[in-house]
C-alpha cells in the first residue's frame, strides 16, 4: 500500500542547510545560525500534525518512505525508512535522519541523504523568504 501527505513551508534568509546527518522542516517563524540542518520555516505541519493513515504507514514494518522537496519547480528526492518506535508527536518540527535515532520530531530513519545533500540550487532559493516549498512524503508499507 501507498499513502502521501503533502506539507508547505517558507524559505528563510539564515538557511544554510550544512547538516551532515539531519534535515528538518519547522513551524517556527525564525531561526538562528544554529540551525543548520533547518531547510524551511512557517511549515503549515509538525510531526504531531500528519494524518492518522501516515503515521500507521511510517511505524510499520520495513516501510519505505520517498521524500520530496519541490521549490520553484525544482525537485529533490531521497528515500528513508520507517520505524515501530516512532511516535510522531512533536508540534512543532519534522526530522529526517541518517541515523536510526528515534525521538518525538523524527519523520524518518536511516536517509540516504541529509541537508548538506540538497543541491545548492535548491538551498539558494530557499534563502528567501518570499519562497514557497513543499515536501510530499510518501510511504510505501505492507
Amino acid at each position: 500500500m501507498e499513502v502521501s501527505e503533502s506539507i508547505k513551508f517558507y524559505g528563510h534568509p539564515l538557511i544554510q542547510a550544512t547538516h551532515k546527518t539531519t534535515f528538518e522542516i519547522t513551524k517556527d517563524e525564525t531561526l538562528s545560525k544554529r540551525g543548520t540542518c533547518i531547510v524551511g520555516v512557517k511549515a503549515n505541519k509538525a510531526c504531531k500534525d500528519l494524518n492518522d493513515e501516515i503515521k500507521i504507514a511510517l511505524r510499520s514494518f520495513n516501510a519505505i518512505v520517498k521524500i520530496e522537496l519541490i521549490v520553484n519547480n525544482e525537485v529533490f528526492k531521497t528515500f528513508a525508512f520507517g520505524n515501530p518506535l516512532l511516535t510522531l508527536e512533536d508540534d512543532r518540527d519534522i526530522v529526517v535522519r541518517k541515523s536510526d535515532y528515534v525521538c518525538k520530531r523524527t519523520l524518518a530513519i536511516k536517509c540516504k541523504a541529509a541537508a548538506k545533500d540538497i543541491p545548492r540550487s535548491i538551498i539558494n532559493k530557499l534563502k528567501d523568504s518570499s519562497k514557497e516549498g513543499l515536501m510530499i512524503i510518501t510511504v510505501k508499507y505492507n
